[in-house]
């Protein structure tokens, strides 16, 4: 696996290879190990992403992980789990099997806050050999398969199986040891990864209201400028981006699978008037919302 020239920050993917693309409607997407890696010659190399989390469950062959500083020889079955921003990168034995579970952070984030806890658990990267016999590994291979089979069916249920196969996977890792790293808040990058995962739970919270960039960064202790600057050092896009993005994965989710009308959707949203919403998409996604759905149909 190839190192980076240390001044050199690894490339912000949606998924590796594919710039700017748009997440899931569902809030993830599943393939197999091999439907990626095959492309790139079995070497997926160091890359981050700004908003979303992996899962790789390896089932047969091998993998070197490099999560952050650290690198591992993992032979399967291996669990690898991998949060927003962590730098990481894989070298596959080819032919080896397995799934890869990409979903976004802020979707898994509202699944889990009505039940309480257990988020913090899943900041931390995990890189971890399992028993082929034991409990984790048959626990965890056939639900992983199951997702998979849920995520590329149509049937009735479908989002709220795809909910629940995402919560108890989330329970797995959260159980599983997490890789030793320092500690979130320590030195000036701590610092704005906390900032960063602070100011995502404020616009999670408020994103329908389309508060003014102040409001949302008054409960950081910092200024709309420091914000801005911390979001294109970490997602290379502003601070304003951010809000902008999450009003468009709703707008989509409502067009996708609500019979709400245009209007319905833009005052939901908190746009003024159903035009301004219009060109507000139109300039995000490419099409207007009604040219989108029927895109979709």
């Amino acid at each position: 696996m190839k190192d980076k020239p240390e001044r050199a920050r690894p490339p912000l993917y949606e998924l590796y290879g594919e710039l700017g693309k748009d997440a899931a409607l569902d809030g993830l997407h599943v393939e197999s190990i091999s439907d990626r890696s095959r492309l790139h010659n079995w070497e997926i190399d160091l890359h981050r992403h700004g908003g979303l989390m992996q899962l790789l469950l390896i089932e047969r062959g091998r993998a070197i992980v490099r999560i952050d500083s650290d690198e591992l020889t993992l032979p399967a079955p291996a669990l690898v789990w991998v949060p927003p921003l962590t730098v990481h990168g894989f070298r596959f034995l080819p032919d080896t099997a397995g799934h890869v579970v990409t979903l976004e952070r802020d979707w898994l984030h509202e699944l889990l806050s009505p039940r309480g806890g257990g988020w913090a658990e899943l900041e931390h990267p995990r890189a971890l050999q399992l028993a082929r016999r034991g409990q984790a590994f048959k626990a965890l291979q056939p639900l992983v398969a199951g997702l998979g089979l849920e995520y590329r069916g149509t049937q009735r249920w479908r989002a709220q199986a795809l909910e629940g196969a995402m919560l108890q996977l989330a329970s797995w890792v959260a159980r599983q040891p997490a890789l030793a790293q320092a500690p979130v808040a320590s030195g000036a990058d701590g610092r704005s990864a906390q900032h960063l995962a602070r100011y995502r739970e404020q616009v999670e919270k408020h994103f329908r209201s389309q508060p003014e960039l102040g409001v949302l960064v008054e409960p950081l202790g910092i200024t709309p400028a420091q914000m801005n600057r911390i979001c294109r050092a970490q997602l290379r896009c502003s601070a304003l981006d951010l809000l902008h993005q999450r009003l468009l994965l709703e707008a989509k989710r409502e067009l996708g699978y609500t019979t709400l009308q245009v209007r319905q959707i833009s005052d939901a949203l908190g746009f003024s008037d159903p035009a301004y919403f219009t060109r507000f998409f139109r300039r995000l996604a490419g099409r207007s919302p009604r040219e989108w759905r029927e895109g979709r149909v």
